[in-house]
């Protein structure tokens, strides 16, 4: 039975989640002529009280406090004395994404020769060594960092495949970096209190990130190539079905995908790239299902550990809404035009 620890939890984050930035504040900004007149709009937030006082000159001080502003919400939380294990689990394991996104910029600045910018977040920042990894000039500097760290199963991807052997490779790199981390999400599911639960989310993001990577395969008409790059763990969609659309059209896939729910996500993106041309609209599609699932499933939830991996999802969510938003003002690019790349509840 759960008790007054998760009680406690469960009543904060849900205090937090209703002060995040929501898309009538999104409206509201668009109005505005200036950063200070937008950041005034969310002042009754909690990120728009964070940012009220800050300096900001440029988008990177911005974004410099919107990154520590998130990193100050994961470790207040944190450090609540009875915090119950389980939603310190949950906490613990999300928060890797962090490092798996680092890890490939640290990768692909190897590839390019140039210092890869990280995000301040994850086990590697808090281990200090987010600049030694940064400024790694080859793979085994990051192998090692990495097992310092005690993430030696990402380790273990590295010294197995070999990044410089071209784009392809890089990719399916990328992918089995992403594969462990879901992998290790779902082996953290399993040991919490309403983990079937949070194993269905993870299954769904799992599937349609397989969707995408299928639809993307498809659009650069690489096909089969694309195979080794699937995530196991969908809930719906196994790998197995996923490698069966990479030799369809796009415009194959909704049919393919009839007595599934994913029939409508695959609908769109094939009538949104017919029409625009555009591959970037399929990661906007996606991301916007992603979510709508992801709400229904956790959003709900009370006196659970799954209610800290909604404020995870949705935190981030604004953050990332937050970052084009503030980035679109600082270039002087009207929000109309930036707005398809968001997703607001």
């Amino acid at each position: 039975m759960l008790d007054a620890r998760h009680a406690f939890i469960s009543a904060y984050l849900k205090g937090a989640e209703a002060k995040v930035v929501t898309p009538d504040h999104v409206a509201r900004m668009a109005k505005t002529s200036s950063i200070r007149d937008a950041l005034a709009i969310i002042t009754d937030t909690d990120i728009g009280d964070y940012l009220e006082e800050v300096p900001v000159k440029t988008f990177n001080d911005l974004d410099e406090y919107l990154w520590r502003y998130l990193g100050e919400c994961f470790a207040h939380i944190e450090a609540f004395k009875f915090l119950p294990g389980d939603v310190l689990k949950v906490l613990r394991a999300y928060i890797v994404r962090h490092d798996v996104s680092n890890i490939k910029a640290a990768l692909h600045g190897i590839l390019t020769g140039k210092k890869a910018n990280l995000i301040p977040l994850g086990i590697i920042y808090n281990y200090g060594l987010l600049d030694e990894l940064s400024s790694a000039e080859n793979i085994d500097g990051i192998i090692e960092l990495l097992i310092k760290c005690k993430l030696g199963d990402y380790a273990s991807v590295l010294k197995e495949y070999n990044i410089e052997e071209g784009v392809k490779s890089r990719l399916l790199v990328e992918a089995k970096l992403d594969g462990v981390y879901y992998n290790n999400l779902l082996n953290m599911a399993k040991g919490i209190k309403d983990g079937f639960v949070l194993t269905k989310a993870f299954g769904l993001i799992i599937d349609l990130t397989n969707l995408q990577i299928a639809c993307r395969a498809i659009i650069d008409e690489v096909g089969l190539e694309a195979a080794e790059c699937m995530i196991a763990g969908g809930y719906i969609l196994s790998a197995e079905v996923i490698r069966e659309l990479l030799p369809l059209k796009l415009s194959d896939m909704p049919r393919r995908l009839e007595d599934t729910q994913y029939r409508d996500v695959a609908e769109e993106v094939s009538s949104s790239y017919n029409r625009t041309q555009s591959i970037t609209s399929v990661e906007e599609i996606i991301d916007k299902y992603k979510f709508s699932l992801v709400k229904g499933i956790l959003s709900p939830r009370v006196l659970s550990p799954l209610v800290i991996a909604w404020y995870l999802f949705l935190k981030e969510l604004e953050m990332r809404n937050l970052r084009l938003i503030l980035k679109a003002m600082f270039d002087n690019i009207p929000l109309e035009e930036i707005r398809q790349y968001l997703v607001l509840s």
